[in-house]
C-alpha cells in the first residue's frame, strides 16, 4: 500500500456550533487531517445553524448540516419525544445514505450519536470506525432518580442493541484503557486518546491567585462539589479567587453560592470561550471535580500550560492522566475535605506548584496533536490495508 495515501475521511457528529470537547476535538482532528496528510475530510452534522464551528475551522474541511434539529426533543413529553425521534431517525438515515454514496468515503467515522443505529447498513464501500468520548456507564444512560419505567425498559433494549452495532464496526476507538477494558464482549476495540488542541506546551510563570475550572455546567461535571469544596478553601485562602468556564447555564450554582456563604466577589461562573490557554496562562491551579469522565482532555490542556491540577479520581479519565503526587492529586471521588486540603496545599507551596506543573507540562507532550495523529493514521492504514491487497 503507498503510504503516502491520502485518504477520503467523513465524520458524523451531532452539530459543532457549541463549546463541548467532542466539538473541539472533532474539529482539531479534522482540520490536522486535512492541512498536514491532505486528506478530503467531511463532516456531516444534523443540527446547529449552517456550518457555524464555535471552534476554528480549515477552509479544507467542508461541513454538511442535515438541518434536522434533534436537539428540538429535548423539553418534549418522553413518548411524544421517541416518535419523533424515529421519524427524524428516518430522515437521517435516508439523507446520511445518499451523502455517503455521493461522496463514497475510505473511511466513516462516527461520534456514537443517532447514526450509530443504522451506519453499519449503508452499502457505501467505506470502512466505519466509532469513537466513543463518555464512559460505558453514562453512555445513552437513564438520568440519576429517573423512575420512569418505560425509559428504563427502553434504556435497556437500546444498550442491547447497541452492543451489536459496535462489534460490527471495523474499529470501536475509545480513549483510555480503563475504558478497553470497559468493553469485554467486544474484540474490535482500540484506544486512541484524544489529542490535545492548544498550542500549549509554555512555562507558565503567572504567581496569580487563581484556581481555574473549564467544563460544563451539568450534574456530571461536579460543580456542586466544587462549591463545597470552595467553601472551605476560601476560608482558609483569603486572597484567591475561583473562575470557572463552562458551557450552559450556572443559575442553579450561582443560586447554590448564596446558600454557601460563598464571597461572589471572589468565585464566578463565566461563559465558555475559544482562547481558553490565555486563561489558563493568568491561573495558577487548575481543578476537575467532575463525578464521571470519558477522557478530561481540559486536564492536558491546563498541563500543557504548566498547571498542577486537582482532580476527584472519577473512572477512565483522570486516573490515565494524573499521576498522584507527581503532577497532581487524585482525590477519591466525593471526598470534599480532602479535595479541599489538596487544593489548599497547593495553593500555600509555590515550590511544590511549579514543581508539578513542569512535570504536567512535559507529560502533556504525550498528546500533542502530531502523535495522536499518527495513532489515527496508523489505524487508518491497518484497517485500509486488508482492502487493498
Amino acid at each position: 500500500m503507498n503510504q503516502h495515501r491520502k485518504y477520503r475521511i467523513v465524520y458524523c457528529t451531532p452539530a459543532l456550533y457549541s463549546a463541548g470537547g467532542m466539538e473541539r476535538v472533532v474539529t482539531a482532528k479534522s482540520n490536522y487531517l486535512a492541512e498536514n496528510y491532505g486528506y478530503e475530510v467531511t463532516i456531516i452534522v444534523t443540527d446547529g445553524n449552517g456550518d457555524h464551528s464555535f471552534f476554528p475551522l480549515s477552509k479544507k474541511v467542508e461541513v454538511i448540516n442535515f438541518g434536522l434539529a434533534f436537539e428540538d426533543l429535548w423539553n418534549k413529553p418522553f413518548l411524544k419525544k421517541v416518535f419523533l425521534y424515529f421519524k427524524k431517525q428516518r430522515r437521517y438515515k435516508k439523507l446520511l445514505k445518499r451523502e455517503l454514496l455521493r461522496i463514497k468515503p475510505d473511511i466513516t467515522i462516527s461520534t456514537l450519536r443517532r447514526e450509530i443505529n443504522f451506519i453499519n447498513d449503508i452499502p457505501d464501500g467505506s470502512l466505519k470506525i466509532g469513537e466513543l468520548h463518555l464512559s460505558r456507564s453514562n453512555y445513552r444512560g437513564i438520568e440519576a432518580g429517573d423512575s420512569s419505567v418505560i425509559k428504563r425498559l427502553f434504556s435497556k433494549w437500546w444498550r442491547r442493541d447497541v452492543v451489536s452495532q459496535l462489534r460490527r464496526l471495523d474499529a470501536f476507538v475509545v480513549l483510555t484503557d480503563n475504558a478497553v477494558r470497559d468493553w469485554p464482549e467486544l474484540t474490535n476495540v482500540r484506544m486512541i486518546p484524544d489529542p490535545l488542541p492548544i498550542d500549549g506546551f509554555s512555562q507558565n510563570l503567572s504567581n496569580a491567585k487563581r484556581v481555574i475550572s473549564v467544563g460544563r455546567y451539568s450534574y456530571e461535571k461536579g460543580y456542586d462539589l466544587l462549591l463545597k469544596i470552595w467553601s472551605i478553601v476560601e476560608k482558609e485562602c483569603p486572597d484567591w479567587q475561583l473562575d470557572i468556564y463552562g458551557m450552559g447555564d450556572p443559575t442553579p450554582y450561582v443560586k447554590m453560592m448564596d446558600e454557601l456563604s460563598i464571597d461572589q466577589r471572589r468565585c464566578h461562573f463565566r461563559s465558555s470561550l475559544v482562547d481558553v490557554e490565555s486563561e489558563y496562562q493568568k491561573s495558577s491551579v487548575f481543578v476537575h471535580p467532575s463525578r464521571s469522565e470519558g477522557f478530561g482532555l481540559v486536564i492536558v490542556e491546563a498541563m500543557a500550560c504548566c498547571l498542577p491540577v486537582v482532580s476527584f479520581d472519577c473512572e477512565n479519565g483522570p486516573r490515565s492522566i494524573i499521576t498522584d503526587g507527581v503532577d497532581g492529586f487524585l482525590v477519591p471521588s466525593f471526598n470534599i475535605r480532602f479535595f479541599a486540603d489538596r487544593l489548599i496545599k497547593l495553593i500555600n507551596d509555590e515550590a511544590l506548584r511549579r514543581q508539578m506543573g513542569e512535570s504536567g507540562r512535559l507529560k502533556s507532550h504525550d498528546y500533542s496533536i502530531d502523535k495522536i495523529a499518527m495513532q489515527w493514521k496508523d489505524l487508518f492504514d491497518s484497517l485500509m490495508r486488508p482492502h487493498e491487497v
